[in-house]
C-alpha cells in the first residue's frame, strides 16, 4: 500500500494546527518543568528556603503584603503547612484603573527531615518575611553514646 506524500504533509499540518491551538489553550504547554534546578512555582506561591542548624530548623518566606492576621501555620510531627490569603481592598471613594494585586491564597506544605517541638515554634513577620525557628524534638537530636570499659 502506497501513501501520497500529500497525505503526510496534510497530517503533520493538521498534528501542527492542533499543538497551536493546544498552546493557546494552555500556556504551559511543552514547557519542561524540571529542566533546571528548582521546581516551578505558581504565582502565587511564596518562595521559602528550610535551613537546618544543630538544633533548630529555620524556616523564611517571602509574603509581602499579608498581615499576620491573614497568615496560618500548622505543624504536626515532621509536617508543616503554611497558608495565608491577600485581600486587597479599595479605599470608598477611589475607582479601580489597574488591579494587578489582586486577592489571592497560596498553600505551601513540606515534610521536615526529623520531627520538630511543635511547643517550642517561634514565628515572626519582618519586612514582608516570615521567620520561622522549629527547634528540633529530644529524639531527633543526635546525642553521644558513653562506652563504657570492660
Amino acid at each position: 500500500m502506497f501513501t501520497r506524500m500529500s497525505d503526510i504533509d496534510r497530517m503533520f499540518g493538521t498534528m501542527d494546527l492542533l499543538r497551536k491551538r493546544m498552546g493557546r489553550l494552555f500556556s504551559d504547554y511543552g514547557r519542561l518543568y524540571l529542566s533546571g534546578p528548582e521546581f516551578t512555582l505558581t504565582s502565587n506561591s511564596p518562595r521559602t528556603n528550610l535551613l537546618e542548624s544543630g538544633d533548630t530548623f529555620d524556616v523564611q518566606v517571602e509574603v509581602p503584603g499579608i498581615s499576620k492576621d491573614n497568615l496560618n501555620i500548622k505543624i504536626q510531627g515532621n509536617y508543616l503547612e503554611i497558608s495565608g490569603k491577600r485581600s486587597v481592598d479599595t479605599p470608598e471613594g477611589y475607582k479601580v484603573h489597574r488591579n494587578e494585586r489582586g486577592r489571592n491564597t497560596f498553600s505551601r506544605s513540606f515534610t521536615i527531615p526529623n520531627g520538630v517541638d511543635a511547643e517550642k515554634v517561634e514565628a515572626e513577620l519582618k519586612d514582608g518575611i516570615l521567620y520561622l525557628t522549629l527547634p528540633k524534638s529530644e529524639t531527633a537530636k543526635p546525642r553521644m553514646i558513653d562506652i563504657n570499659a570492660a
